[in-house]
C-alpha cells in the first residue's frame, strides 16, 4: 500500500475543477454548433440554463433522497 501524500487531495480537487470547466467547455461548443446563428450571450443564458436544469441530474449528482436546505 502506498502512502498518500500531503498534496494528494489538492491535487484531486484541482482535476475536478479541470474536468468542470472542460465539461462547461465542450457543452458551450455543442450549444454553438446547435444554435450557430445565435450571440454570445444567449448562448452563455442556454450554458447557464443547463447546469441548472442538467437532465438526469435535476436533484444533483449524487444518489438519495432531495431534501430542502435549511
Amino acid at each position: 500500500m502506498v502512502a498518500s501524500t500531503s498534496n494528494e487531495p489538492a491535487r484531486r480537487l484541482q482535476q475536478t475543477f479541470e474536468l468542470y470547466e472542460t465539461g462547461v467547455a465542450l457543452m458551450r461548443q455543442n450549444l454553438r454548433r446547435r444554435h450557430p446563428d445565435e450571440d454570445e450571450a444567449t448562448i452563455a443564458r442556454r450554458l447557464d440554463g443547463w447546469l441548472r436544469t442538467r437532465p438526469g441530474a435535476e436533484h444533483g449528482d449524487c444518489p438519495g433522497t432531495p431534501r430542502e436546505r435549511q
